[in-house]
C-alpha cells in the first residue's frame, strides 16, 4: 500500500559525492524524513572509494568495483540529482551557485567535496602535473598511460611522483606493479620502466611511525624506484619541442592533452549519451602518432636536480577550492571549512561539512579517507536531528587509527601508533574490509526488496494475533526504522535505472 506523499517543507542539499555523503544518502534511504526534499549536487556520477584505488591502479580491482554509482544511490534515497559543479555559495539567500544550473536553494546544507593536492604556486605544476585528486582526472591520465604501454611495450617510460606521504608511496608501488606486469606479459624487460619519487622531507610518511617510514623506504629501493629525499620541487617544465615548434605551440599541445583527458573522464563516468556527445564535439582530435609518445617533461628541484620524465603525478598536501573561503564560511589557514564537534560550520550552524573539506576545530586530523568514512553516520544523525529540531550529538574522532598501506604485491603494511607489520594476511584483511564497505552499495535494489519483504511480513503478522505481534517485536530493531517506507515503482519494474521522483538535473 503506497502512502500519500508529504508536502515538502524543508530542502536539504548535499554538495559533493564523497564518502560521508554516500553513507548519509544510504541511511536517508533507509530512514527518510517526511517533508524533506533531498538534493545531491555532484560533478561526477561515480565516486571512488579511496581504500581500493591503489588496488585498482595495480589492476586488482575493476573500475566498477572501486566506485559508488551516485545516480543509483540518489534514486535509492529519492534525492534529486544535479550532475554539475558547485562554484560558490550565496549565504544571504541560502543558495548553491552551480556552473550550469540555476542556483539551488537550501534550508540546510552539507559539504563533502574532497580536496585537491596543493601546487603552492610552483611554476608549471598546475599546467603539466596530474593531481591525485580529483580522482577522475587522475584515473583518466593513468588509463592513458596503461593503454600506451600496452600498445607500445617496447618504448621506455619514465614517471615522476611528487609527494612522499602514504598516498605518493602507495601510488608509486602500485603503478610499478601494474606496468611491470604489462611489460612482462609482452616479453619486455621491466628495466624499460623508470619511476621517480620526490619528497621534500628527509623521512617518508611523516604522519606514521619511524619503522613504517624506514621499511617502505627499503621496499622502494629494493624494487628499483628512484627515491629523492630532501628535494623540494621548484618547477615542472615542458622540455620537448617538435621541429619548428614555438613555446606557445608546445603549451597548446599540453592543453590538447588535458582536453583529451576531460573526454576520457566523461567516458568513464558516463554522465549521459547527450552530455558525452556534446563534449566530444567540442574537443579537438589528436593525431594517431601521439598515441605512444607523451609530452616530455622535467621536474626541476631547488638543489639543481632535474628529472626528465613523460608524466608527473602530484600527490602532496591537500588544498581547498577558493570559493569555500570566498563564500564567507569560517575556514582554517588552508581554506577548509572549520566545523564544531557536531560537524556544523562554526560560523553558519545550518551548514555542515565532512570529509577532506572539513577541519574539526577541536580535533586536528590528517586528510584521510578513514575519517571521511567514519563521519558518515554522525553526519547523517546530526542532519536528521537538525531538521527535527533535536539536540545535536558531538563526534569525537579517534586519536589513533590503523592504516593499511598496500605495497602492490597483494601484501599490506599495518601502521598503528608505534606498531608496524608487513604481511599478505594484512592485505587479505584489508581486501575483506574494503569489499564489505562497497557491498552495501552494490545491489541497492535487493536492499530495497529485502526491506519491503520485512515490511510486508510485519503487515501480515499484525493480522495474526498475539503470536504475530511477538514475531514483529523480535524484528522491531530493523522494521521500526522504516515507518515511512514508500516502495518506488522501480521495484515493480525490476530495474534500478529509472529516475522516478528523484530526477536528473
Amino acid at each position: 500500500m503506497q502512502q500519500t506523499p508529504h508536502p515538502i517543507t524543508t530542502d536539504l542539499v548535499l554538495v559533493g559525492g564523497g564518502h560521508s555523503h554516500a553513507i548519509a544518502l544510504y541511511k536517508f534511504a533507509m530512514k527518510p524524513l517526511p517533508g524533506v526534499r533531498l538534493t545531491l549536487i555532484t560533478d561526477t556520477a561515480h565516486t571512488p572509494y579511496s581504500g581500493m584505488l591503489p588496488g585498482h591502479v595495480a589492476g586488482f580491482y575493476s573500475y566498477d568495483k572501486t566506485h559508488i554509482d551516485l545516480r543509483r544511490l540518489a534514486v535509492f534515497a529519492k534525492a534529486r540529482l544535479y550532475l554539475d559543479q558547485a562554484i560558490g555559495l550565496d549565504l544571504t539567500e541560502n543558495k548553491v551557485i552551480c556552473a550550469h544550473h540555476p542556483p539551488v536553494a537550501f534550508d540546510y546544507l552539507s559539504l563533502d567535496i574532497g580536496s585537491t593536492p596543493a601546487t603552492m604556486g610552483i611554476p608549471g605544476a598546475a599546467e603539466y602535473a596530474i593531481p591525485a585528486k580529483p580522482v577522475p582526472w587522475f584515473l583518466a591520465a593513468w588509463e592513458q598511460i596503461v593503454t600506451q604501454v600496452e600498445q607500445c611495450p617496447t618504448h621506455p617510460l619514465s614517471l615522476a611522483i611528487v609527494g612522499g606521504g602514504a598516498g605518493g608511496v602507495e601510488l608509486a608501488l602500485n603503478m610499478q606493479a601494474r606496468l611491470q606486469q604489462i611489460l612482462t606479459d609482452a616479453g619486455q624487460p621491466t628495466e624499460k620502466l623508470e619511476i621517480h619519487l620526490c619528497h621534500r622531507g628527509t623521512q617518508l610518511l611523516p604522519y606514521h611511525n619511524r619503522w613504517v617510514s624506514r621499511y617502505l623506504e627499503k621496499i622502494l629501493w629494493q624494487r628499483g624506484i628512484r627515491l629523492h629525499l630532501g628535494e623540494r620541487v621548484s618547477e615542472i617544465r615542458v622540455s620537448e619541442k617538435r621541429s619548428g615548434e614555438t613555446s606557445q605551440q608546445t603549451r597548446r599541445r599540453g592543453d590538447a592533452e588535458t582536453r583529451r583527458m576531460e573526454m576520457e573522464i566523461l567516458r568513464k563516468i558516463s554522465f549521459t549519451r547527450e552530455i558525452t556527445a556534446k563534449a566530444s564535439n567540442s574537443l579537438p582530435k589528436l593525431e594517431a602518432s601521439q598515441n605512444c609518445t607523451n609530452l616530455s617533461k622535467s621536474v626541476i628541484c631547488n638543489s639543481g636536480l632535474t628529472i626528465p620524465c613523460h608524466q608527473v603525478f602530484w600527490v602532496t598536501q591537500a588544498s581547498a577550492p577558493s570559493w569555500i573561503q570566498a563564500s564567507g564560511l569560517a575556514t582554517d589557514e588552508r581554506g577548509f571549512v572549520l566545523v564544531a564537534d557536531t560537524l556544523q560550520s562554526i560560523s553558519h550552524p545550518h551548514i555542515f561539512a565532512a570529509g577532506d573539506i572539513a577541519t574539526m576545530q577541536n580535533y586536528q586530523r590528517p586528510k584521510a579517507g578513514v575519517f571521511a568514512v567514519r563521519q558518515g553516520k554522525p553526519l547523517f544523525e546530526n542532519l536528521q536531528r537538525m531538521v527535527l529540531g533535536k539536540k545535536l550529538l558531538p563526534y569525537r574522532p579517534q586519536a589513533r587509527y590503523l592504516s593499511l598501506i598496500g605495497t602492490g604485491d597483494k601484501k599490506a603494511i599495518a601502521s598503528w601508533s608505534f606498531f608496524g607489520w608487513h604481511s599478505p594476511l594484512l592485505w587479505q584483511w584489508k581486501d575483506k574490509i574494503d569489499r564489505k564497505f562497497m557491498a552495501q552499495f552494490d545491489d541497492l535494489y535487493q536492499v530495497r526488496l529485502n526491506t519491503y519483504t520485512l515490511v510486508r511480513r510485519r503487515q501480515r503478522a499484525e493480522g495474526r494475533g498475539q503470536k504475530g505481534r511477538k514475531k514483529v517485536a523480535r524484528e522491531k530493531g530493523i522494521i521500526s526504522d522504516y515507518p515511512n517506507l514508500i516502495l518506488p515503482s522501480m521495484v515493480a519494474d525490476g530495474e534500478m535505472g529509472r529516475w522516478g521522483d528523484g530526477g536528473m538535473g
